[in-house]
């Protein structure tokens, strides 16, 4: 009978002694995989902030971008000098609404821009940088860290984009910090939030 009890209490503490082990996290995609998924997103959304230098010039802004299909839409808020600015782009249509309500198209849109931001916004290539991939439009020289299967940095069309951070948005990673450098411009975006 002794012998019974201490049979049980050893096998009791044995499967005490047991723990499930923890669930193993799915591996992350490849970025094989993941490339293509992320450019052909055709909508998104994201709201943050934005901090350019062009040579002595610069400008902090906060930014909220609503990509719908090829329609990027852009809206800066903050000191630029005219207090913002909407950006609108399609392909090769472009639009800038001044915060004084001023609407300027196509060739004229992108000499403001270049006036007031000290440099034309690549906005077509943008649309995939913040997603944390290249222009597939464009040639490209990434580096990829393979065990997250995401972009580090990426050169594209004479920009240098690198990517510092990264946050989960209902499960799955997207950019939260990135610069942008090209000749003597510098944009910093921190993402505040993703909108699927």
């Amino acid at each position: 009978m002794r012998s019974s009890r201490l049979a049980a209490v050893l096998v009791i503490a044995a499967l005490a002694a047991c723990r499930t082990a923890p669930p193993l996290q799915p591996p992350a995609q490849s970025w094989e995989v993941r490339r293509p998924q992320l450019q052909a997103r055709a909508h998104f959304g994201l709201r943050g902030r934005v901090a350019v230098a062009a040579g002595a010039e610069g400008f902090n802004a906060n930014i909220r971008w609503v990509q719908d299909g090829s329609r990027s839409q852009v809206t800066l808020e903050g000191p630029l000098g005219v207090g913002g600015a909407q950006i609108s782009a399609s392909g090769d249509e472009l639009r800038l609404v001044t915060s004084r309500g001023e609407e300027i198209e196509n060739a004229a849109a992108h000499a403001a821009l270049a006036e007031h931001f000290g440099f034309d916004p690549p906005i077509a290539s943008l649309r995939y940088w913040v997603l944390g991939v290249p222009d597939p439009g464009e040639p490209a020289t990434e580096a990829v860290d393979p065990d997250r299967g995401r972009l580090s940095s990426l050169s594209q069309a004479g920009w240098q984009i690198d990517y510092g951070a990264y946050t989960s948005s209902n499960g799955e990673l997207l950019p939260a910090r990135l610069t942008l450098q090209h000749d003597a411009v510098r944009v910093r975006l921190l993402v505040d939030a993703w909108q699927p």
